[in-house]
């Protein structure tokens, strides 16, 4: 029994020490978080549907800046408008680096914009906007490329003749071939089998940038290559379709959720542009409640809540506390998107959050959906172009609504962890 007891308080003091050893690694000043069991750290308390709603209540225990475990990886958690906006933007060279995500690892094996560092990122990064500018990304061109691909999407939203679909695959195909036209230079028909066949219309695209880079080709230590341009192509379709549909998507929900809001964006809409006339980008400063509205989708959407995970190259130091090398860290922007101090409800869908009290378009700098800092998104101005132009068609020429009334959609995301994904519905779009 005695040898039983020495053994039960030598296993207690090994865990205690454990524990202190991962809480304070090199005797440094790590910010504060919840207890981390050895080696599986803070992962049987982590609401596994939603991991951003457990590092917000922690928060009010351990402050903006905690430390979590998800088993042996540290982690960093910045919680609110100020903390993130400092760490990004103020330190913004201390924070720029782009943590390990193992799913895109696999599949783009540290190549491409958005997993890099370093100066693989650097130069993948300023040859991407050179390259999407040059192309006509925030430019006339993109916003003609979008005009075109309007006029296919509500032709596609007239054949359904009023009856209930899910629109997910209206938005996709609209998107997606923003995309197509944006590194290709062509949009598809929506029946084109050569949708399906994209990797080899991919494959094509290298052999052709492939000429006129070709001098770089005895340069050992070019990011010019193939695995580079074949994984930043995929970074640009997987998220320039998928997060600008999903708003879509998402935004028509919340419109039939909210009629009111859709009938008074319409009559705004009727008023400044008519119901003939194709919208364009000048029109934006002129429907200020439109553009409040898409904002706050956008906002209350919170497509992505954790933000893709940064990581520190070198120990960091940040208000007051050390965060060592090697610790991932994670801005939430679902923390800025919902801030309490920022919005003055922000847990409702409120257009007046982007409206003065004349009616006017405000900002607000805690609205980044599309991150802050070095790595904010490179597509923001495409995506901006997108949702404006897509949404103020689509409302000029339909009203939206659901089998089930506006009581049957449920605008509370299906899934919770890496993004935020609307439930699926199905909508009917009556010509007006």
């Amino acid at each position: 029994m005695e040898l039983s007891s020495f053994l039960v308080l030598v296993l207690v003091l090994a865990v205690l020490v454990l524990i202190r050893w991962i809480r304070k690694p090199s005797g440094r000043s790590l910010p504060p978080g919840p207890l981390a069991l050895p080696l599986i750290g803070n992962l049987p308390m982590i609401d596994k549907r939603a991991p951003f709603k457990s590092f917000m209540q922690w928060s009010k225990t351990y402050g903006p800046v905690m430390t979590v475990y998800l088993g042996p990886q540290r982690m960093v958690v910045l919680v609110g408008y100020d903390t993130v906006k400092e760490a990004l933007v103020d330190q913004a060279d201390d924070f720029a680096p782009r943590g390990p995500i193992p799913f895109l690892n696999r599949v783009v094996k540290g190549y491409g914009l958005i997993v890099s560092n370093g100066e693989r990122w650097r130069q993948l990064r300023r040859f991407t906007l050179t390259t999407l500018r040059d192309f006509g990304m925030g430019r006339k061109r993109m916003e003609r490329w979008i005009q075109e691909e309007s006029k296919h999407l509500l032709k596609s939203f007239e054949e359904t003749r009023s009856k209930p679909v899910d629109p997910v695959f209206f938005m996709s195909r609209a998107v997606s071939n923003v995309i197509c036209s944006l590194v290709f230079g062509q949009r598809f028909d929506y029946d084109d089998k050569s949708f399906l066949h994209l990797l080899q219309i991919i494959s094509r695209l290298v052999r052709f940038v492939s000429s006129p880079w070709g001098q770089e080709k005895d340069n050992l230590d070019t990011e010019f290559h193939k695995n580079n341009l074949m994984a930043t192509v995929l970074n640009l379709f997987v998220a320039g379709t998928e997060t600008t549909s999903t708003t879509l998507r998402y935004a028509l929900m919340l419109l039939i959720k909210h009629p009111h809001i859709q009938g008074q964006m319409q009559r705004e809409i009727d008023r400044v542009i008519g119901r003939n006339r194709v919208p364009t980008m000048e029109d934006k400063k002129s429907l200020p409640f439109t553009d409040a509205v898409i904002h706050e989708v956008q906002r209350f959407l919170d497509i992505v809540p954790l933000n893709i995970p940064h990581y520190a190259m070198k120990d960091i130091t940040f208000r007051g506390y050390v965060i060592p090398k090697d610790t991932v860290i994670i801005p939430m922007l679902h923390s800025v998107l919902r801030d309490e101090v920022q919005w003055e409800t922000p847990w409702t869908f409120n257009p007046e959050h982007f409206l003065d009290a004349n009616g006017n378009f405000k900002k607000n700098p805690a609205f980044i959906p599309f991150s802050a800092g070095k790595r904010s998104c490179v597509g923001e101005s495409l995506a901006r172009m997108e949702l404006f132009l897509f949404i103020v068609s689509l409302l000029q020429r339909f009203s939206f609504s659901s089998p089930q009334g506006p009581d049957g959609i449920d605008p509370s995301p299906e899934l919770s962890s890496f993004a935020n994904m609307p439930r699926f519905y199905k909508l009917i779009a009556s010509p007006r």
